[in-house]
């Protein structure tokens, strides 16, 4: 009998208490050092290049440290962690409805019979809710209409997959207001929230070009030859059909109450330099705007409330273990060492070069933690002042980590999300891999370039 290899992969979590775990070794091994600081003319806290020196007589943290950390750093973490439970608990609300199932079923209905329209239409579509409100896991009960329109086209799972999932991962990779990943960088990095938008909207038409075309042409090709899928003939005969609500007056409403909600943000931020109490207020707004439209009963309200804030339960806590990671180092006096031995050869290759490297960096890191509000609290602490030591702008770095983040989501095994989607639409992850690997050379390519660019224009 053919053995089928899996990869079998810890949960998020677990690997994310063997980085705390592993943070507590390196400040025991590596030694205590630091830079002088001092505040720059926007008013952010720099690292002086130059200063590095090693420290002499700190304590090395207790074993113990790995559990006390932890507490720690969720209250440390707990503005975010709380706007990331209220965002989930607006989003039930509004899941609730129906809304969004309805809005993008239509538009996946829409193009049933036209591959190119599907294909572009569907990518867009999920580019965009992922690059406003971060939309992923979301996208699950998806998987059973994709995979029923790409079978009455001649196509296979994979293609509807690519739909999909290449579509979030470039709204993630170059989201514009995406409150889970460039909200959190941008706030830890000390730039204005929202920020350098210009850019990421002007990136994402080469960038969705690029997978649009990939997805595109393999799905031309399994049409015209069948034998030229990456999946089996039958591997795909049973995927089950999905239903969804027809789209109304209530949801038109919901999606116009949705889209003036984001239009505030946007000016309530760039005017009134609004933050985190300030959107999660205007978001619950949109929550009690919502139920009063769709008439929702008070115990419909609460506990949609409730399930979509638990839905967001592993967030939260990723995003406080992922501090704790950080806040070790820094209680260690490590940190700065770490930023030290990382920033020196970046040193000697240029902003542009350097800013590449931060790139690969991310991309890697990002096997390790995929979530990516977690990613921003373990790296931006280290990533920023590396940016300020080698020339590289806060919006360069935190841009690498939008980028590092997002894209290597759509191959990464530890993605849970990524896995889940695969297992319902039964494409086994080596499949999976050979379709997007070639993909994600481009992307990288392309990511380099606008890095490039970008440190050369000043962003």
């Amino acid at each position: 009998m053919k053995q089928t290899f899996r990869i079998r992969v810890p949960h998020t979590l677990i690997l994310m208490f063997a980085m705390i775990v592993m943070a507590l070794i390196l400040t025991w091994v590596i030694p205590a050092g630091e830079y002088q600081r001092s505040i720059n003319a926007a008013g952010q806290q720099v690292v002086v290049p130059g200063t590095y020196q090693t420290l002499d007589n700190v304590d090395k943290l207790p074993p113990w440290s790995v559990l006390t950390v932890i507490p720690r750093a969720l209250a440390e973490a707990q503005a975010v962690i709380f706007f990331v439970f209220l965002i989930g608990g607006v989003l039930g609300i509004i899941r609730k409805t129906g809304t969004l199932d309805a809005a993008i079923g239509a538009l996946l209905r829409t193009f049933a019979g036209r591959i190119n329209g599907l294909i572009f239409g569907g990518m867009f579509v999920f580019g965009v809710f992922s690059s406003l409100i971060g939309m992923a896991a979301e996208y699950v009960v998806f998987v059973g209409l994709l995979v029923a329109l790409c079978r009455a086209l001649k196509l296979d799972a994979i293609v509807a997959m690519g739909i999909l999932v290449v579509g979030y991962g470039v709204g993630y990779g170059l989201s514009v207001v995406n409150p889970f990943t460039v909200l959190i960088a941008q706030s830890i990095a000390e730039v204005p929230p929202t920020s350098g938008m210009w850019y990421r909207l002007l990136l994402l038409v080469p960038v969705f070009a690029v997978g649009f075309h990939h997805v595109w042409r393999y799905a031309r090709k399994v049409q015209a030859d069948p034998s030229q899928s990456l999946m089996p003939a039958n591997a795909d005969d049973s995927e089950p059909q999905s239903q969804f609500p027809a789209l109304t007056w209530t949801h038109k409403l919901v999606l116009l109450a949705f889209a003036a909600t984001l239009a505030i943000l946007v000016y309530g931020i760039k005017v009134y330099d609004w933050y985190l109490v300030e959107l999660s207020a205007l978001f619950l707004g949109l929550g009690i705007v919502t139920a009063v439209i769709a008439r929702m009963a008070g115990d419909d309200i609460g506990n949609s409330f409730i399930e979509g804030a638990a839905q967001l339960t592993a967030t939260a806590l990723l995003v406080g273990f992922a501090r704790g990671i950080a806040l070790l180092l820094e209680d260690g006096q490590v940190l700065h060492t770490i930023i030290f031995y990382l920033a020196t050869p970046l040193q000697h290759v240029g902003a542009e070069v350097a800013a590449v490297g931060m790139l690969l960096i991310q991309s890697t890191l990002n096997f390790f933690i995929p979530s990516g509000s977690g990613q921003a609290f373990a790296t931006m602490p280290i990533m920023v002042p590396i940016g300020d030591l080698v020339g590289v702008s806060r919006q360069v770095s935190v841009l690498a980590f939008q980028m590092g983040d997002g894209f290597m989501n759509m191959i990464v095994p530890t993605n849970p999300v990524l896995m889940g989607i695969l297992g319902i639409a039964g494409i086994p992850y080596g499949k999976w891999f050979r379709f997007i690997a070639p993909l994600m050379l481009k992307l990288l390519v392309v990511c380099a370039l606008a890095l490039i660019v970008a440190v050369l224009i000043g962003y």
